[in-house]
Order: structure tokens, then sequence, then C-alpha cells
């Protein structure tokens, strides 16, 4: 009974399915081995070896994998179908000979399928290889060009650049790629310009929109209507004129389906339509592909199997009628740039069935199989004919001349079902025209100046930049969601919306990068690493002697750094970001003249936290900081000074807010010799500092608020504002400890509860209390997991019914009654919930256990002490 080993236990329960009980299939849970992160992993003085170590969390399912071998002598490696999938199936395969569980006489063999299928999987089956030792070379010199850069270069970063965190190989690029565009929109200007539109009306009444295209008989470029004067001109010059219709011209189009789904395209219209990041669609399509619902999908094609179009046509045909399937096949060729990655689009295993018939629970999933499903029938279906009308209506003069344009579609075609998403809104003029003739009289109902200014360049959201790395060449399928996601985590770039920004320790470290290792970070660099890796995984170039040359460059520039000082770093850092930290002033002054002081020089500095920040070279003297980046006249105008900001006067006392280490306070008079201590109090988070008002100061420095002493013990009651927000405290005094604390709902709370109110708060907090050590009841009981044991229970939650199993919780979904659940259905949820926790499902994990126990039983009792000893030793 050979041993089948995949990479998830997903995969490995749906291909059970398919193999029944004469294989036996286990789960290696993704790579087994990795470099330890250690100097040395990559030995560059030994013609670049490297050490390979397995993951504690591995350990235990290498060894399920030789014990396995123990009875069944036939090892049958079905990781996915590329790079990274063929290096899992090397390092088995490496790992299970190191501990003398493959012997010379194991047969061991190589399956790839592109779908999970009985019939894919049969013929995968039928067709064994070897371990593709070219791809696995083109993933070793990745993984060892990633250990070189990253623990060469990110020590550099910490000793130059405090605060900053590794700098990676891919990541720095796609960074830049990003700080780029934020520099681009910084040094914007815009610039005004004004177009006219005006509302008319044909003889029989029907109203339609034209834009002033002709002024003067000269035709309008963009820019030439500057401001509103020269707007109101042309406004005065159309109606002071009669109009008429000078042409009508209808013109026959189409537009053709785009291409079925590869990796980057996927990504980019789950991020359009759904607002999916790349980590989510790459997580949520693995999930559909393991359950056989999909192809694989990291791929860089977007050819379609023969049988798959075939398929396709035959469900357009039944669904939609004959006169959407074209004559011919479409057919779809793109020149991928690596080969071994250009496995078949991202398309459904069985075209008739759409999400509906596939009863999917998960939402994730059923959004994106719908995208999948109908992007791919869309793909095959006919063109959708319009008819474009263009309209021009002039005066007689020829003085003004005005176009309205629009679009009738004729025949929907593939728009039937699916229209792909845009990145950016533009003006389709789409708009249906009424009835219009030529020589016809049209009414003027309405003349409509526009004011326009011109746009900056969009940030990037993770879908065009998954585009614009596409196009550089940077980056490949099985990599665009693990680089985007990592510069997010490292906290070089934020998501705010839909929109990538860069954070300041992101801009620092491109710019730290551009001006001492500006080769490699440099787009074509990088794009041609890529392609010399592609050449490795086609058997075209020998992949030592790519990191031989990449590491003669590389480790020069490194040891170019050792001598470099923080302050000659932050300094050029300084000249490199001038334009963008310190543009010139309106007067012409000194820009970097300190605003404060007058005397001292600004500079860029950092935190020890990594925050960067503008401040004086006269520190301490002058203690004047602003945000990093440009100054904003405004925030100055309203920021808090470092000797604080007075607010007024009380009682002859001076009233003012500062900005403190541990956030902003106000304060009641100054801090003298004699008075060290000056009343303070924190201003929360919800007052902006920068705008408190007397009022509300006076109002915080009269905390804590006396409500008065408790009616049942006649212990005071207070209502403060503490690190945690607003609450209550039952105590003789504020700075008592112990006592009864209950939070308040908001600040203003604070200053008007009463005492009826604070008893009831108080009282519902030690109620709490007693309640908390008691168990929850199950709404209903399920019954033990059927793989791994254990209670599976219906339970209430604050937000509705759940499923409990062990240390998992997963929601039960709303088009699911909780007493209609069953525990086929529970355990999927289980599973699904999991997987998106990111936790190995203990369920299927677990099922395996079972069949072994059941199997060595007899043996296993014999030696109980020495085992674990033996297993110890290996």
């Amino acid at each position: 009974m050979p041993v089948v080993v995949v990479e998830s236990p997903a995969k490995a329960k749906t291909i059970n399915k398919y193999l029944g009980d004469n294989f036996t299939v286990l789960a290696s849970y993704g790579h087994v081995r990795d470099l330890p992160p250690k100097d040395g992993s990559v030995d560059t003085d030994n013609d670049f070896d490297m050490l390979w170590e397995i993951a504690s969390e591995s350990k235990k399912h290498v060894k399920a994998i030789a014990d396995a071998l123990k009875d069944d002598n036939e090892l049958i490696l079905a990781t996915d179908p590329d790079r990274e999938g063929e290096a899992i199936s090397w390092h088995l395969q490496e790992a299970l000979t190191a501990r003398k569980s493959i012997k010379k006489d194991t047969p061991v063999s190589r399956v790839v399928f592109n779908q999970i299928t009985k019939k894919a999987v049969t013929e995968a089956m039928a067709n064994p290889r070897q371990v593709d030792m070219p791809l696995v070379q083109a993933y070793l010199a990745r993984r060892a060009l990633d250990y070189l850069v990253g623990f060469n270069l990110s020590p550099v970063l910490w000793r130059k650049l405090p605060g900053a965190k590794s700098a990676g190989r891919v990541q720095s690029v796609t960074l830049r790629i990003i700080v780029e565009r934020e520099m681009e929109i910084e040094a914007f200007r815009n610039r005004e310009y004004w177009s006219v539109k005006t509302l008319l009306a044909t003889p029989r009444g029907q109203e339609f929109e034209a834009r002033l295209t002709m002024l003067a008989g000269k035709k309008l470029d963009k820019f030439d209507l500057e401001n509103d004067t020269q707007a109101e001109m042309a406004v005065q010059a159309i109606t002071s004129r009669d109009l008429h219709v000078a042409s009508v011209e209808a013109k026959p189009a189409s537009r053709n389906p785009s291409a079925p789904f590869m990796t980057s395209t996927l990504q980019q219209e789950a991020s359009r339509k759904f607002g999916m990041g790349a980590r989510q669609t790459m997580s949520t399509a693995q999930r559909l592909y393991e359950a056989g619902h999909i192809t694989y999908m990291r791929t860089d094609g977007i050819d379609m199997a023969p049988e798959a179009v075939v398929m396709a046509r035959d469900a357009i045909k039944d669904r939609y009628g004959a006169e959407y399937v074209p004559d011919s096949p479409r057919v779809y060729k793109n020149k991928a740039k690596n080969a071994q990655e250009a496995h078949e689009c991202v398309r459904p295993t069985d075209m008739t069935k759409d999400a509906e018939a596939l009863k999917l629970m998960d939402g994730d999933q059923r959004k994106l199989y719908d995208l999948i499903w109908k992007r791919t029938l869309a793909c095959q279906m006919e063109s959708a004919r319009l008819e474009r009308t263009t309209v021009d209506i002039g005066s007689k003069d020829q003085q003004v001349m005005l176009r309205a344009t629009g679009q009738v579609v004729l025949f929907d075609g593939f728009l039937k079902i699916y229209e792909e998403g845009r990145d950016d809104v533009v003006d389709d003029d789409d708009k249906r025209l009424p009835q219009i003739t030529q020589g016809e009289a049209m009414d003027k109902r309405a003349v409509t100046p526009e004011q326009h200014f011109t746009q900056p360049p969009p940030r990037y959201t993770e879908a065009t930049l998954v585009k614009r790395m596409e196009e550089l060449g940077i980056g490949r399928p099985s990599t665009y969601a693990s680089i985007v996601t990592t510069i997010q985590d490292r906290d070089y770039v934020r998501k705010e919306g839909n929109r990538l920004i860069p954070e300041d320790k992101g801009r620092l470290v491109t710019a730290f990068l551009e001006n001492y290792f500006r080769k490699y970070v440099g787009y074509d660099f990088t794009a041609d690493l890529e392609n010399q890796l592609d050449k490795v995984s086609a058997g075209d170039a020998e992949y030592k002697e790519v990191l031989r040359r990449f590491w003669r460059d590389f480790s020069a520039a490194i040891a170019e750094t050792s001598e470099l000082r923080i302050t000659e770093v932050l300094e050029k850092i300084n000249d490199v970001l001038e334009p963008h930290l310190f543009p010139p002033t309106e007067d012409g002054g000194d820009p970097r003249l300190c605003p404060n002081c007058g005397k001292g020089r600004l500079s860029m500095r950092t935190a020890r936290s990594g925050g960067a920040f503008i401040g004086c070279s006269s520190y301490p003297e002058c203690r004047y900081t602003r945000a990093f980046g440009p100054p904003d006249p405004e925030a100055e105008a309203s920021a808090i000074p470092p000797e604080g900001k007075l607010l007024g006067t009380d009682a002859g006392e001076e009233i003012r807010v500062f900005k403190g280490r541990f956030g902003p306070y106000v304060q009641r008079g100054e801090m003298t010799e004699e008075n060290k201590k000056p009343p303070r109090q924190g201003v929360p988070k919800e007052w902006p500092p920068e705008d408190l008002e007397m009022e509300r100061a006076l109002m915080l420095l009269s905390l804590p608020r006396e409500l008065g002493p408790h009616p049942e013990d006649g212990v005071m009651v207070w209502a403060n504002i503490g690190r945690y927000g607003p609450y209550l405290k039952h105590a003789a005094s504020t700075s008592e400890r112990g006592g009864t604390n209950a939070n308040l709902e908001g600040i203003d709370e604070v200053f008007t509860v009463g005492m009826n109110r604070a008893v009831q708060l108080l009282a519902e907090k030690i109620a709490s209390r007693g309640a908390r050590g008691q168990a929850a009841v199950p709404l209903r009981e399920l019954g033990e997991h059927p793989d791994a044991g254990g209670p599976v229970n219906i339970m209430k939650g604050k937000y509705g019914p759940y499923v409990k199993w062990e240390k998992v919780n997963a929601t039960i979904p709303d088009t699911i009654e909780p007493e209609d659940l069953t525990m086929d259905q529970a355990v999927i949820l289980i599973d699904e919930r999991a997987a998106k926790a990111g936790k190995k499902r203990p369920a299927a994990k677990k099922k395996a256990a079972p069949k072994k126990k059941a199997a060595k039983k007899p043996a296993a009792k014999k030696p109980a002490a020495k085992k674990p000893a033996a297993a110890k030793q290996e």
C-alpha cells in the first residue's frame, strides 16, 4: 500500500476519496525543512553549501511519514505542481533518506496534477516521474539569494538606521515602487481647467448632454479654458447662438471578453470587486483547489485544456443558448515568464457547476468561485455587439461646436454574465442617446461651466501593485501575495481603505537602499535576476554560478558600508529627501532654519521606536520638533510647542496643554522648585489636544470627581478618566488599591453620571465577577468529533450561535438554522475556521493517528519505554 504525501490535510482528505483504501495519504503541512535563521546557513566560503534544519513543528509529520514507510515501502510525492511543490518533495526525499526511512529498494516517484479531480489524480498516478532537479535548483538559488540579502543587509540597516527592520530582496524593490509613487503624489501640483456642458433637447422634447469641443472656430484642448472668466465667455458664446445638428455618425463596434484568470489577474479582480487582499485571495483559492473545485491557482498561463474548452462551450449553450457560443473556440496564449509555472489558467474543474450548485458555505469561497466560474465561461462566449453614435451640434457661423456620444448594446454576448473591473474610473461615453436627425434645431435647456483640477497619480492598491510588479518582471505567481503581505507586516507600508501608503520607516529604508545599494533595488537588476532563475528552472543555467556572480558584487557593497556612521547616513538621507522634507519657503528664506530658535538647522532624526521626525540641531536648548515629511502650515499653527500651548488663566494660574512622553496632558500653573508636581490630567484620545479649549481643560483638571458616599456602605464613589478610558471607582480614595471599578460608556459621562446610575453599574460589575467562572451551557450537543474526538457543541455567542470544538469557534452562517446543523456541516465549519486562523486543521491531523495506533498496537506496547528514547536519538 504506497504512501502518498501531499502538503495539506484538506488535500489529503480529497485525494484519499479518489485513491481509496489501497493508498495511505499523509500531509507534510507545507515545507518540512528550512535554513536556520542564523549566520552560516549558506556557506559562501564552501561553494554555497546550505545547512537545512527540520522545523520543530514538522518533526512529527516527518516521523508519521517515516512510520508509514516501515509497513508500506513505496513513496509517492504528490505535492503542488510548481517550484515550491517540487522543493517540498525534494526536501521530504532528502529528510527521509537521512533518517534511513528511504532504503535502496524503496521506490520513490513524483506525480503532479493541475486539479484535484478523480480523472486528474488517476492519470497522474499512471504517469509518475522523478523529482525535477532544475526546478529544485531554481528554488535553492532563490532561497539562498533571499537568505544572503536578508542576513547580510538587515544587520546593516539595524546598525545604520535605528528602528528599521529587515530588508528582503524583492520586498525592498516592491517597497521602492510604493515610495516613488508617494513622492510623485507629493511633488504633484494640480492645474485648473474648465469645461462646458450643455443640456439640449430635440424637437420631440428628449433631453441629452453635449460638451463644448470647439470655440471661435478652434478645437479646444484640455487647458484652453484656464479660469472662470474664459469659461463664462464660452457660456455666452453658446447661449448667444442657435444650434443645429451638424452630423450624426453611428458605427458598429464590438467588445471581446477578457482572457481567463492567471494568478496576478485573479488577485487584481478580487481586489477590485471584493476588496480582497492578495493573501486573502490566495488563501481562499487554495481551499477551493484543495476541495477539487478549481485548477491550480499559482500560474502564469492563460491557456485552457481542450476538454475544458469543450465543457465551457457546452455549459454556455445549455444555460444561455447557442447564439452565445462563437463558431470556433477562443484560444488564449501568453508568453509566460517561467514555463515551469505556466500551468493551465485558473478555472473551475466542472463548468456545469456554479457557486449555487456547489453549496459553498464560506462567503469568501462562494464569491471567489463565482468570479472564476463567470470569467471562465465569459472567455468562451460571443463578443458583445455595440453601436457607437457621435453627434456634432454647432452654430451656423461654425464658431461653436458641441459633441454628444453614446452607445447601444445590440447583443450582450459575454456581458450577460461578466464584465472586467477597472482600477480607475473612466468616462466611457456609454450613455444612450435619443433619436437625433442631421439638420434638426436643438433647444438649449441649460449651459453649465464646470471647474476641474488635474489629479495626482493614484496610490497603489494591492491589485495595481501586483499589476505593476508583473509589468516590471518582479516576482512570480507564488510570491506576489507574500511580498505584498511582508512589507505591511514589517510596518513599512500601511493600508488605508484599499490604498497602500508608505510609513516613515519604509521611506527611510528606501532612501538608504537607493543611496548605498542602488543596484540591488533596481527594477532592471531584479527582473534580470528573476530571468536568470527562470533559466535555472528550465535547465539552461547552473544555479551556483548565479549565486557566485551575485555574491561577488553584493559582499563588496556590504563591506563598503562598514565604516559608515549613523550621523553620516542621516545627513545623506536629509540631502536625498530635502525636496520632500524641506521644500522652498514662500519668502525665499532657508527652509532648514529652525522657526523656533532661528539659529539651529532642521534635520531628520530617528527615535528608538523607529519613527522619524524633524528636529533642531540646537537640541536640548531648542526642543522644536515636527512630524516627518514636508511642513504643514496649518498643522504648525495649531501644533503644541515644546513649552506647551497656553489656553488661558484661571484664578491667576496659567492653564496649558503639553505633549508628554505618555500622551498629551493639561497642567495648572508652572513647575517650580516649590511646586514640583503641579496639577495635571491626561487628555483623552477622543479630544484632539490641538483643538482643546479652556472650558474642557478645566473640566479635566477638576478630576477625579466625587459623586458622594455609596448608600450601602458610605464609602466614596468617584468618576475619573484612566489609562483605559472613563470609569467609576468605589473606594476611600482614587489612589487606593482594591475596591470596585466599573467602566463608563463615554468621556462625557464622567462629568454627568449620577449616584443611582453609578450604584447600578458597580452592582452589575460585582455580579459579572461572580458569573465569570461558570461554564457556558451549550444550546445543543452534536456529539463527539468523528475524526479527532472531543465534544462538538452549538453555543450561544454575543454575535450569534457558533460551533465549538476544543479551542476552535466557528460562526454558523445565517443561511443555516442552529437546530438544523448536522455534524458533517459542523466539521466543515471547524476545518475552515481553523484554516482561516492559520491553525493546522486538527480534525485531519488526528485522523491519521488512529490508523497508525491500530496498525502498530501490539508492537508499540512491548518496548513502551524505549520508543521515545529511540525517537530522540534520531
